[in-house]
């Protein structure tokens, strides 16, 4: 069975103007994140969702985990929908999302991920060996202790990837995780990302980095305009060039790399 299936999904988002607009500058309107959009993943899949920002990557990762619902279509994760029984969908699926800004800044990372922990129900007799794996699996080993107000944003970053990770999810959801990281730590993370996925974790990762699809990827969703343009494997051979070449003629659009040589 699919861990994850996608039937037909859409999702407005509808605007209202301000209570005080007196000038009459903000209008009602709306905006079609995703569009009759149908997909699954397996076990042990990693699929990237590669597309521009607006595309509707990270609104396909949140309906997935809950934090919204659709508005056309079902969502089923593992076999639940969210509309009915959100509680066994969170407990099945970890997020990392890029603007996350939920810790505790006064507390360490440690201690943040033992909060977290506790709140995702993770056995108390496990706790301390899960988050001395998920610190080094981020290269926060050294500044476990270090209080989050004194972290870079990359650090930041690495830290929301580890709390996805303490609980074990059978469903890991990614929003452009590398976004701040250093060369060095986001290879460590792809090798990290392709090793989970061999324990049979469902991973979603959105990007519209081509190096880190072609590194990572399975399958690849191309979004654009909050449409699926696009789902296919990705090849053994496939680089960053290869994917981009497909991007742009799949979209349309032009290569600034090109345009500016």
């Amino acid at each position: 069975m699919d861990r994850i299936v996608f039937e037909s999904v859409g999702k407005i988002f509808r605007h209202r103007p301000a209570l005080f607009n007196w000038l009459g500058r903000e209008q009602r309107g709306e905006t079609v994140a995703l569009q009759d959009v149908s997909f699954s993943a397996a076990s042990a899949e990693v699929l990237v969702l590669l597309g521009p920002n607006g595309s509707g990557k990270t609104t396909a990762l949140k309906l997935i985990s809950t934090m919204l619902l659709p508005d056309a279509g079902s969502v089923r994760v593992g076999g639940f929908d969210p509309r009915r029984d959100a509680g066994e969908v969170r407990r099945q699926v970890g997020i990392a999302v890029a603007a996350e800004r939920s810790f505790f800044p006064r507390l360490s990372a440690r201690e943040n991920l033992e909060f977290f922990a506790a709140l995702d129900e993770v056995p108390r007799a496990e706790r301390t060996q899960r988050i001395e794996e998920v610190l080094r699996d981020t290269g926060l080993e050294e500044k476990a202790d270090t209080l989050v107000m004194k972290f870079s944003s990359g650090m930041y970053q690495r830290l929301g990837i580890a709390r996805a990770l303490v609980k074990r999810p059978s469903v890991l959801l990614l929003d452009e995780p590398t976004r701040s990281l250093d060369a060095a730590t986001t290879a460590h993370f792809w090798t990290t990302i392709r090793a989970l996925a061999l324990q049979q974790t469902t991973i979603l990762l959105a990007t519209h980095n081509f190096a880190e699809a072609a590194a990572v990827a399975d399958r690849l969703l191309l979004l654009h305009r909050g449409e699926l343009l696009a789902n296919r494997p990705v090849g053994a051979g496939e680089n960053a060039d290869a994917l981009r070449t497909f991007y742009f003629r799949m979209t349309g659009e032009i290569d600034e790399k090109i345009c500016n040589l």
